[in-house]
């Protein structure tokens, strides 16, 4: 084999094993020196930082792909990101990037494009996402464009799952297919609302007397969720073991990072035999909007713990609670109202029997 020498190639030893990349600072190789796919991953990554002509769509991705906001980025959305930019920059590289602002003329040629995905409706949706989001940076803070041609280009998928919850028979299932670490896992995301992120890193300081409280990933720590800590959820953070500073741990007593849990849930899911229903670990969102409303929380509350409209909670209610559980939820807080008030009534001595 003839051995090509690379200039620029960075070495790295730790504990004996030796590291490549690309430069002092650049990407990792992930082969060994010598071979076609060292020589390939070193040249692609070279090819990474050649920009190709400024005034070029293609340039704009490179731009975007070094930019702050990409590398701030979550490592899986990156890894989904990448093959979308690789696809847009096909089809859409050659082009200026003056182009883009002439809504008029482009808003044409993005539909097109994306009716090439039309037979997957959420992923042509998530490829325009990716775009949008380039455009976004074209307009600022590159000051490329005027405005992002993307707005006012509608979805292809209307389904809304903010409508979809884990009904009890279906917990039921899934529950008696879930390990009982998973199975606390499954029980506190039902009762809390939290996203899958921001569920796997809640740490008991985050609980409180009264509430849940801490900051979500998804607004980058910026929107604080309070959760009030009813009767059902408490009483699950008391059973639930403190083998960590973080609640919810695997069977090694290590906190579950959310691709593991997702693998022990799929499996479960399919053990329980629900493939074939359209359930999302995600959908135990709906089921929490449930069970906060029959714990006696205002729409609106719910509405802000879960980052929704009002109008989907109250669809929600409307489909899963049941008019009866409505009213009597309406009725119990009348009730409490009516009990407050006469609590704080004045004493009044009955009329002593045969009293002028």
């Amino acid at each position: 084999m003839v051995t090509v020498e690379l200039k620029g190639v960075h070495t790295v030893k730790v504990k004996g094993k030796v590291y490549y990349y690309a430069w002092r600072g650049g990407p990792r190789i992930n082969a060994e020196p010598g071979t076609p796919a060292f020589q390939k991953a070193y040249a692609e990554a070279l090819e990474s930082i050649r920009v190709p002509d400024e005034s070029s769509f293609s340039a704009l991705i490179t731009f975007y792909k070094r930019s702050d906001d990409y590398k701030k980025l979550a490592d899986s959305t990156k890894k989904n990101w990448s093959g979308w930019l690789d696809r847009i920059d096909a089809h859409f590289g050659s082009l200026r990037i003056k182009n883009f602002d002439r809504p008029d003329q482009i808003r044409p040629r993005i539909r097109k494009w994306r009716a090439n995905y039309a037979a997957t409706p959420r992923a042509a949706d998530y490829g325009m996402q990716v775009l949008s989001r380039v455009l976004s940076y074209a307009v600022d803070p590159l000051a490329k464009i005027g405005m992002n041609p993307c707005e006012g280009i509608g979805r292809l998928y209307s389904a809304n799952r903010a409508a979809i919850i884990w009904e009890a028979p279906e917990m039921e299932q899934v529950l008696a297919a879930c390990s009982a670490e998973a199975k606390l896992a499954v029980r506190l995301a039902a009762l809390t609302g939290l996203r899958a992120g921001d569920l796997f890193r809640l740490a008991w300081s985050h609980v409180g007397e009264n509430a849940i409280t801490m900051t979500t990933g998804k607004s980058r720590h910026q929107r604080e969720v309070v959760v009030p800590v009813y009767g059902e959820l408490r009483e699950l953070l008391d059973a639930i073991p403190k083998h960590s500073p973080v609640v919810l741990t695997n069977s090694r007593k290590r906190p579950w990072t959310v691709n593991g849990f997702a693998s022990v849930f799929i499996k479960a899911k399919t053990d329980a035999k629900l493939d074939e229903r359209d359930l999302h670990f995600h959908d135990l969102r709906g089921t929490a909007a449930t069970k906060f409303y029959k714990a006696g929380l205002d729409k609106r509350v719910i509405a802000e713990i879960l980052g929704w409209e009002e109008e989907h909670v109250d669809r929600i209610i409307r489909r899963y609670v049941g008019r009866n559980a409505a009213t009597e939820a309406i009725i119990r807080k009348l009730d409490e109202a009516r009990a407050r008030t006469e609590a704080v009534k004045p004493s009044v001595k009955p009329h002593e029997k045969g009293s002028a």
